[in-house]
């Protein structure tokens, strides 16, 4: 658990409640896979999986091709991508695509990155969701899933010529000093779900978020890019297909939930983008502070409510010190 506010990390512990059987069980699974299990304490530098924290990262890389001018908000994929033109949705647009909004009917989240696991190229998963089927309008429908983020990662790759992940360490990791950030080297990669970081990497992304933009003086992305990135993109008129039990009433911006406070208030200044096995990193404007908690736990029952009591007690903390 780390936390910052006004300038410095002001909280930073770690603990490892494993008993010897939780151990023994990670060394079995791990030995399954091939790798080494990890059964130290989590330290500001232990490298994890992030899953859905992923997108706040990718949703951001996107957002520095909008700043540059090379692409548009409103800019329709079909432009870069002809054969989602081809299977009717090339009028789906990044914004949409950034905010679950595309109106594709994708399949489940583990589902969906087992399949993009399995391709062989960005191109053939482009293929595949040009092959799935529409549940509504692009902009319409929200449905929380890793469609979107992929074709805008497809996207990003077309115009510039290059990997995802070369772009994500030029204009994210190196300005913000994330050295032990990235995509991973697989064939395709996974925007909406495939990083891999460490608190203290992680911590620096948010408080460039924070900061309006700036990380120790450096433009990584300019303060109405991180300002859209918070708007939240559910209105009235959008049904909701499908958003994790967890997430409540929150709303969903570019890459990160609009999250609701514990008195039921809209709350827009604290955003955040937890992922599957239980990380959870935030960012609260209105109190002028940011937090990252990593942590291994799949299990999501009454995670909600635990990310809230969570909040709340690093406010209090914060409150309390003179």
């Amino acid at each position: 658990m780390m936390i910052y506010k006004d300038g410095k990390v002001v909280y930073a512990n770690s603990l490892n409640d494993l008993s010897r059987r939780q151990k023994m069980l990670a060394n079995i699974i791990a030995r399954r896979s091939g790798k080494e299990a990890n059964i130290e304490d989590f330290s500001l530098t232990s490298r994890q999986p992030v899953a859905s924290c992923s997108k706040w990262l990718s949703a951001a890389l996107v957002m520095t091709f909008i700043d540059d001018g090379t692409l548009k908000l409103n800019d329709t994929v079909g432009k870069y991508l002809p054969v989602l033109s081809k299977a009717g949705k090339g009028k789906i647009t990044i914004n949409q695509c950034l905010s679950h909004t595309t109106g594709i009917k994708a399949p489940p989240l583990k589902e969906s990155l087992t399949e993009m696991r399995e391709v062989s190229s960005m191109e053939e998963a482009i293929e595949k969701i040009a092959a799935l089927p529409m549940e509504g309008a692009p902009g319409k429908v929200f449905r929380y899933s890793n469609t979107g983020l992929q074709i805008a990662g497809a996207v990003i790759e077309k115009i510039s010529g290059k990997s995802f992940e070369t772009l994500f360490q030029q204009r994210i990791a190196k300005p913000l000093d994330m050295k032990d950030t990235d995509f991973g080297k697989t064939k395709v990669p996974l925007p909406a779900g495939g990083a891999v970081s460490t608190p203290y990497d992680y911590m620096n992304f948010l408080v460039m978020i924070l900061n309006k933009g700036l990380y120790n003086g450096i433009r990584v992305l300019s303060a109405n890019s991180v300002a859209q990135m918070q708007v939240n993109r559910i209105s009235p008129d959008v049904k909701v297909a499908y958003s994790p039990a967890e997430a409540g009433d929150s709303g969903y911006g570019f890459g990160e939930w609009v999250m609701q406070s514990s008195t039921n208030e809209n709350l827009s200044g604290t955003v955040s983008s937890p992922g599957l096995f239980g990380s959870f990193p935030w960012v609260d404007n209105k109190n002028e502070y940011c937090a990252f908690l990593m942590t291994y736990y799949i299990r999501p029952e009454g995670r909600g409510e635990r990310y809230k009591e969570l909040r709340s007690l690093v406010e209090e903390s914060l409150n309390s010190k003179p």
